[in-house]
């Protein structure tokens, strides 16, 4: 290839050389130092110190479904067995818009002024579409949020039973250990998040609003009858008066139901969340249900039948991931779909063909 510009005739005149090609990579940007993975030791040994950054990290690995990262925790997680246990776990759970994090955040101040360590495990539900989740807990919990006693941990639910995070139980554990005396976990509202979450507190808290249409369509549900106390929110200014009528309908509402399994019948109050005006008296319902409870041994049975429930929880759960991770069913899967799809099989009668299958494939194995 000629240049023109060399020629002796254009001695005289020079060529630009122009702009230089930048680099592919942005020579300004600090090079991140890879993550240090600890030893189950280590991240047992900064729980019980109560270093918020390794409990944080060891709950990141509870909710990590890698099985590297599984292993890791489920022995962070045994290590910390021997100190848990003795914390009040209270479930808190009502209608979206009843005020849950606003009673949370004023339930906490108030568990704090008392000189208690306070964690919120927030389940924060998922997209069915990107599973994602916003996980803003912590900006609705300003005030609680900066305290040094309280630590705020939102999760996805990532599609798990009616929004529960998978691995909420484990976290409790280690929230334990890391000293925490109370625990909230905050449902997403009424459904079938309910269920899980009762098996794993102490105490069962609904919260409920005046002013929603009928105020006892709440006893048609399931869930007034798991509820070890309900409360209505919002009882300030002129919404008062409303709410006291609303709390006599739902202690007239409670005598339909049969006595309750702790043998406490379930107390019905008012407060509000945005004044703080009855907090204290919904606190101390909470700690007298839980005095009752340990004199009488309901307490100790509460919590041995919640860890049977999820040790065959957990079975479930191992079971169907060995199913569907299994490479030769996921190859039928994919043809039986088809003719499913094609009425060439009835969806019954495919499942049974998978489940012989499989069941076929381990016995060989």
């Amino acid at each position: 290839m000629t240049h023109p510009e060399n020629d002796q005739q254009y001695k005289g005149l020079s060529v630009q050389k122009g702009i230089a090609q930048p680099p592919i990579t942005n020579p300004y940007k600090k090079r991140f130092k890879k993550k240090i993975q600890f030893s189950p030791e280590e991240y047992v040994e900064g729980i019980l110190k109560g270093d918020r950054v390794r409990l944080s990290q060891a709950v990141t690995l509870v909710e990590s479904t890698r099985p590297e990262h599984q292993a890791l925790a489920q022995s962070i997680i045994e290590q910390c067995l021997p100190h848990s246990g003795n914390s009040v776990r209270v479930g808190i759970t009502g209608v979206p818009g009843a005020g849950k994090s606003t009673s949370i955040e004023a339930f906490g101040m108030h568990l704090l002024k008392q000189g208690h360590k306070l964690a919120v495990l927030a389940i924060d539900p998922s997209s069915a579409r990107s599973k994602g989740s916003i996980l803003g807990d912590k900006t609705r919990m300003e005030s609680l949020s900066v305290q040094k006693d309280a630590f705020i941990r939102p999760s996805p639910s990532a599609g798990s039973l009616g929004g529960v995070a998978r691995k909420t139980r484990e976290i409790i554990i280690l929230c334990e250990a890391a000293g925490f005396d109370t625990i909230f976990v905050e449902t997403v509202g009424v459904g079938q998040s309910e269920t899980a979450v009762h098996s794993m507190v102490d105490f069962f808290l609904l919260i409920q609003i005046t002013g929603g249409g009928d105020e006892l369509q709440g006893i048609k549900r399931g869930i007034m009858e798991m509820a070890d106390g309900i409360v209505i929110n919002k009882a300030d200014g002129d919404n008062i008066e409303k709410a006291n009528v609303t709390r006599t309908q739902y202690r007239n509402a409670l005598h339909l139901f049969p006595p309750h399994a702790s043998g406490i019948e379930p107390e019905v109050l008012t407060y509000s969340g945005l004044t703080g005006r009855g907090v204290p008296e919904v606190m101390h319902m909470i700690q007298t249900h839980v005095e009752h409870g340990k004199a009488s041994g309901f307490f100790q049975q509460r919590r041995a039948s919640q860890a049977s429930y999820w040790m065959h929880e957990t079975i479930h759960e191992q079971l169907l991931n060995h199913f569907y991770q299994n490479k030769d069913i996921q190859f039928q899967l994919k043809t039986v779909s088809e003719k499913v799809l094609n009425d060439e099989i009835s969806s019954f009668k495919a499942a049974q063909d998978l489940l012989d299958y499989y069941y076929r494939s381990t016995q060989e194995a």
